[in-house]
């Protein structure tokens, strides 16, 4: 519903070649007001794949829902169809007409969209219900890139790591001397939640001197090679490897269109 004044939507650098104005409002609402957007029905919906299947039962089966959504796709309203058949999909992910028309569709919608993001977004999806995941073709996680990090990114990119439930009943408390940093940390994992304090005077069962290379092959999960830069260690080892052993690495190459 959001509408450039004239004089911006009639300048061609304003357009949307890299992002989509209908994305980007509805980003600044939900950093603003959250996602909840008043109607108790969407408060607690069911979770994707049980909501399809129900979906679809209503709309009288995948068969049914296909046959309806090629009529769609021949009015022209490719939206619709992308949503209905996204239900086909998580009903019944090998349902193989649905796949093909929802590629289709998402191809449409990709070659039609103005700007890049939107358009790799579609086509992505439609390579993937053609040949399959192809993966994420580029790694952030290389050592330019995790040297050039602050300590603080490096303990938010664990913190992500790990896995809650298995870490439940650890109470780890590990000091970091950082010296090409002039700084220390007092990092803690209790209740299954990693976090960290700057110069900290709290007790501590490890301490940690990392320096920075040897904080870049840690980040890795490298013992040797952080050992191997200078890394050294006054206490209680086994908390760094308890702390390692339940972290739980995200997978690049999820499925983006399949359950």
């Amino acid at each position: 519903m959001i509408e450039m004044p004239p004089a911006l939507e009639g300048a061609w650098h304003t357009h949307g070649y890299y992002g989509s104005v209908s994305h980007n409002v509805k980003a600044i609402y939900q950093r603003y007001l959250g996602w909840y957007d008043g109607n108790p029905a969407r408060l607690w919906k069911l979770p994707p794949e049980d909501g399809a299947k129900r979906y679809v039962e209503f709309m009288g089966g995948a068969d049914e829902v296909v046959k309806k959504a090629r009529r769609s796709v021949a009015a022209g309203e490719l939206r619709w169809a992308a949503e209905v058949l996204d239900h086909v999909v998580f009903a019944a992910p090998d349902h193989a007409e649905a796949k093909s028309l929802l590629a289709d569709v998402f191809e449409q919608l990709g070659y039609g969209s103005e700007n890049g993001t939107w358009r790799c977004e579609f086509l992505s999806a439609a390579t993937e219900l053609r040949t399959g995941n192809f993966g994420t073709p580029v790694s952030a996680v290389s050592p330019d890139i995790v040297s050039h990090l602050s300590p603080e990114m490096l303990f938010d990119a664990l913190a992500i790591q790990v896995n809650g439930p298995q870490a439940w009943d650890l109470d780890l408390a590990i000091g970091w001397r950082l010296p090409d940093h002039g700084l220390s940390y007092r990092m803690t994992l209790c209740n299954g939640v990693l976090t960290y304090v700057k110069e900290s005077n709290k007790p501590v069962n490890l301490t940690l001197t990392v320096p920075a290379q040897a904080l870049v092959a840690l980040a890795g999960g490298d013992m040797d090679a952080a050992r191997a830069c200078g890394l050294t260690a006054d206490g209680d080892e086994s908390q760094l490897t308890t702390l390692f052993d339940v972290l739980q690495p995200g997978d690049p190459d999820f499925d983006i269109v399949l359950p």
